[in-house]
């Protein structure tokens, strides 16, 4: 049985969230926190399939206790997920996050649950995170390393992390003047992603939650922990993380043994690792130009169409 709590975040998708629950089930975690953004107004069928989710409440089959947080109204993304978020780290000090499109291995739970007892205290430590874009092949010796990019498709935090999080990121117009990220990533090419993706957040020109975490971690010195195999896959092509490239979801999930964690020495990010990620992840290449480009044209496409 799994003592760390676990906070599953639902909405529309009863198919990809009951095949998520059925792993939380497995796991059989003491408390489970269940937290759903209500229906939008004037989406056909889709508060009879919020309701259809929110029913997975009465699935729970175990000795288990069920906390509930379902908004009545529309919050969206930014709102609904990290109001979720506080209430979860305010009742907890530590826990395991899932989204409704976020399949966990088997051994994602006690994997998050050792690292978080093993960095509880470890300041520099934000996030434990389930997902490696590298899958099995980046081989170290130890059972996880550190990195400087934070994946929320399956993690596990403490609520001494989620009290620095800065949903209007108010310090960032200072911060890239001072050429901060500059000095964390080498990459010129990383660094003007996240740089955009900053400013995006920061001008509330995009609805999300997960750029302020990765800046709120960053502000702090933090680095996340990454498992040496991925064990998340990503099930939600037609959900919130849609995109034209879905080349990273349904990412393979492989075993990791968890019955002896080995622990890195010291807590620094792996620049091996990194490298190896920035490039497949986000260094510009004539494909994903093109690509772009027709994500562009098919996106107007559309809107004359429409």
């Amino acid at each position: 049985m799994l003592t760390t709590p676990v906070l599953l975040l639902i909405f529309n998708r009863p198919e990809t969230t009951r095949q998520v629950f059925h792993r939380v089930r497995d796991a059989r975690p003491t408390r489970l926190y269940l937290a759903a953004d209500g229906p939008r107004p004037g989406v056909l069928g889709e508060m009879e399939r919020c309701e259809d989710v929110r029913s997975i409440a009465d699935e729970v089959d175990w000795p288990c206790r069920v906390l509930r947080l379902f908004r009545e109204s529309n919050l969206g993304c930014k709102e609904a997920v990290s109001s979720a978020l506080t209430w979860f780290f305010d009742n907890e000090p530590e826990g395991i996050v899932l989204e409704d499109d976020c399949l966990p291995a088997p051994d994602f739970f006690p994997y998050c649950q050792e690292i978080l007892a093993h960095h509880r205290h470890s300041e520099r430590v934000k996030m434990v995170s389930g997902t490696n874009y590298l899958l099995n092949s980046f081989d170290v010796a130890e059972s996880y390393m550190f990195s400087r990019y934070f994946s929320i498709w399956g993690w596990a935090s403490w609520s001494r992390v989620w009290r620095q999080y800065d949903s209007k990121m108010a310090e960032w117009p200072h911060k890239k003047q001072s050429w901060w990220l500059r000095q964390l990533y080498e990459p010129d090419y990383m660094v003007k992603h996240i740089e955009r993706l900053f400013d995006l957040a920061y001008d509330g020109r995009i609805n999300t939650w997960d750029i302020q975490m990765t800046y709120s971690c960053l502000l702090n010195d933090g680095v996340a922990v990454v498992p040496k195999v991925n064990l998340i896959s990503n099930i939600g092509i037609s959900g919130t993380h849609t995109s034209w490239d879905t080349s990273n979801h349904m990412l393979p999930v492989f075993d990791l043994y968890t019955r002896k964690i080995v622990h890195p020495v010291n807590v620094e990010p792996n620049s091996g690792y990194d490298f190896r990620l920035y490039e497949k992840l986000f260094r510009p290449s004539f494909g994903r130009t093109i690509r772009g480009l027709i994500n562009r044209v098919m996106t107007q496409v559309q809107r004359v169409t429409e």
